[in-house]
């Protein structure tokens, strides 16, 4: 699984949804890792940043304010980051139907492995009881020569075990401070790789958004 940094990542998503507009590219599934990094969405608290520059540099941790909705949330390496490239027709268009499909698609690969996952009231993002397994932050972005949107940013489902001490210790994550934040082999205790989650949410996207998946 590709390790990009997220600067890279966000140019190339900009350089893509253009494309796809244009008919130079079809609609693309990104599927990646970051190394340590946070971001700051539309709504911006920086006071859920619980660290400053001096320390952020020291651990080795990106920073970066960023188009999407939402608050402050962590990447980092065992953390599977989702951005779907997707075109929305305007006839009919349903936009929280999107981010809602987005979830489910997260809810229906974690219910293979017996977990029991579902959202939250008033909170975007999939949960495992009062953890949070997936985040889920997303930008519409007008599709200025074909009409609609096209769709970029996305999910970021936690992996690795010890995942929310290494990076979510350090902000308040998506500003809600009274639930924690979880990861599949912490559930589990398997040993599952970025790489494997991946491929078993390859079909389930599909399926869920009606795409045929053809890897880059």
């Amino acid at each position: 699984m590709d390790m990009m940094a997220y600067g890279e990542a966000w140019d190339l998503q900009k350089s893509y949804v253009k494309e796809i507009d244009q008919g130079e590219r079809e609609e693309t599934l990104l599927l990646l890792q970051h190394p340590p990094t946070y971001t700051m969405g539309s709504d911006r608290h920086p006071e859920h940043l619980l660290l400053g520059q001096e320390e952020l540099e020291k651990r080795g941790i990106s920073f970066y304010q960023i188009d999407r909705g939402g608050d402050i949330t962590y990447h980092g390496p065992g953390q599977l980051v989702g951005y779907p490239l997707l075109y929305l027709d305007a006839v009919g268009l349903d936009l929280h139907a999107y981010l809602r499909n987005l979830e489910s698609v997260i809810i229906d690969w974690l219910a293979q492995y017996g977990i029991q996952s579902g959202r939250k009231p008033e909170y975007t993002g999939v949960w495992v009881g009062d953890e949070k397994i997936a985040a889920i932050g997303i930008k519409f972005n007008k599709a200025r020569q074909r009409g609609g949107f096209i769709t970029s940013h996305g999910f970021a489902l936690n992996i690795a075990s010890g995942i929310a001490d290494e990076g979510f210790s350090g902000i308040v994550p998506c500003g809600i401070g009274q639930y924690g934040v979880t990861s599949f082999n912490d559930l589990t205790g398997y040993s599952m790789t970025v790489e494997e989650a991946a491929s078993g949410l390859l079909p389930i996207f599909a399926e869920r958004f009606g795409y045929d998946i053809f890897p880059d």
